[in-house]
């Protein structure tokens, strides 16, 4: 899926882009002034995964759009200046006011995005280890689930779907 904003202008220099065929057969922007293709990846973007036994997994309903009121993960976009692991205990912060532990990775998930074409989301297992779950940042809500609802993003939703079965797989052992 394109952008639905695809790139018209050259972010460094302001220049019209044309679109040309690159040596990989692939159309892609290319600024003929600064001599550069401008290459429109995928966005980065991290989700925290925080279990209570007891209690369930952490969600946050979404106080913006898109999908404003909807359950999700406490999730974001990196920023340039940091890594994924700083990014998703950086977003547990601002949406839940938790601060946690990394415990590893979970999942790799990615999905079709009509404002950056694709979105890829990095799952983090967090161990909460100090706060109290509080509504920030650009959630409206903060709850643990034991029965989790359906998620807003298909997303989040695999990265849900695959912690659980990692969850369940250790019980059982």
């Amino acid at each position: 899926m394109k952008p639905q904003y695809p790139y018209l202008f050259c972010p460094y220099c302001g220049s019209p882009l044309e679109r040309r065929r690159t040596h990989e057969g692939r159309e892609r922007a290319y600024c003929p002034r600064c001599e550069r293709w401008i290459y429109e990846n995928p966005v980065p973007a991290v989700a925290a995964l925080v279990y209570r036994p007891g209690q369930g997994v952490l969600l946050v309903r979404r106080g913006v759009p898109p999908k404003e009121g909807e359950w999700a993960l406490p999730s974001g976009f990196l920023e340039l200046d940091e890594s994924p692991e700083e990014a998703v205990l950086r977003e547990l912060a601002e949406e839940t006011g938790l601060t946690g532990v990394l415990r590893g990775l979970v999942a790799v998930a990615s999905q079709p995005s009509r404002y950056y074409g694709r979105v890829v989301v990095i799952g983090y297992e967090i161990q909460a280890d100090g706060g109290t779950p509080r509504a920030g940042d650009d959630a409206r809500e903060v709850a643990f689930f034991v029965e989790p609802p359906p998620l807003a993003f298909e997303a989040h939703q695999i990265l849900l779907d695959t912690f659980l079965q990692h969850l369940q797989h250790h019980e059982d052992l």
